[in-house]
């Protein structure tokens, strides 16, 4: 009797498809449409999908459709999109449980997404320490980051060679011993070092104090890491402590566009933090009417 252990393969597959979004990102990916188009690449537990943003003449009517939807075989745990300079697309970054970071871009001649890089850098499985729950990109598309929900990150630096070809390196590493991560996002620094900001909070002490003195006094920090392209590395280039609250980061456009820096997310309040100006703080509008309790903290 033949061994057919080594090659069988066993998947989960529903009847209907999932319905829930689980990560989404806007992008421009389908060759030979203008920059001004939009298209949407939107995860759903196993499936990807591009959406494509159709517009009329005068703009007074838009819809939605799906140009294409794969299986992927795998949880999707983050998605993003990155223009690499000189090339006409966006390029779509995709992290999952293989423990791998998947660069993807859309063939409209077989009308399904191509992969371009398959990177591995830690064991399959949604783990704390193995980096893809949280994932962002520079939006001068030089490189991404992936960090886990406890400990390690990592960074990749994505460039063309000589013969136009997309190239990606090897993984460089921006470890913190006892620290968890609630949350990351890439700055817009223009064509300056790429910088990825992160919450963190450091367990380190709480952990070793059995009184629970040091658990009571935890803060939460908000961290900038810049990637030196120059050297190839990762090193943390400014901390500060932020609201315990605070969950979710959003970039504020730099350059001539913006100031740069980070918009946190707290309960009740959306602080503007910045390492070279001073913070900003502005509470969540609140709706008026007989449903609305004014005790009940809001949070995005």
């Amino acid at each position: 009797m033949s061994n057919v252990q080594q090659t069988q393969a066993f998947y989960s597959l529903t009847l209907e498809a999932p319905s829930a979004a689980t990560a989404a990102v806007t992008c421009n990916s389908i060759p030979g449409l203008k920059n001004q188009d939009q298209q949407i690449f939107e995860a759903r537990g196993q499936r990807i999908y591009l959406h494509r943003i159709i517009e009329n003449d005068d703009r007074t009517e838009v819809s939605l459709s799906t140009v294409c939807e794969q299986n992927v075989f795998g949880i999707i745990r983050g998605v993003t999109s990155f223009r690499i300079p000189g090339t006409a697309t966006d390029q779509l970054v995709i992290a999952s449980d293989s423990g791998r970071v998947a660069m993807v871009n859309y063939d409209a001649d077989k009308k399904q997404f191509k992969r371009v890089h398959l990177e591995t850098f830690g064991k399959s499985g949604v783990r704390r320490t193995v980096p893809g729950q949280y994932l962002a990109s520079d939006p001068r598309g030089r490189c991404c980051m992936l960090a886990s929900a406890e400990k390690n990150k990592v960074v990749y630096i994505v460039n063309r060679n000589s013969e136009a070809e997309i190239v990606i390196s090897s993984p460089h590493e921006a470890n913190s011993w006892a620290n968890l991560c609630f949350g990351i996002c890439a700055l817009d620094t223009g064509w300056e070092h790429p910088v990825f900001a992160a919450l963190e909070v450091d367990y380190n002490d709480a952990e070793n104090d059995p009184t629970g003195e040091m658990y009571e006094r935890r803060e939460k920090m908000l961290v900038y890491y810049t990637v030196d392209l120059g050297l190839n590395h990762v090193v943390k280039s400014w901390s500060d402590t932020v609201d315990y609250s605070a969950n979710m980061l959003f970039g504020v456009p730099g350059g001539q566009d913006g100031p740069s820096g980070v918009l946190v997310c707290c309960e009740d309040r959306i602080y503007y933090r910045h390492d070279k100006t001073a913070p900003l703080c502005i509470p969540i509008p609140r709706r008026k009417g007989p449903t609305e309790d004014p005790n009940r903290k809001r949070i995005i």
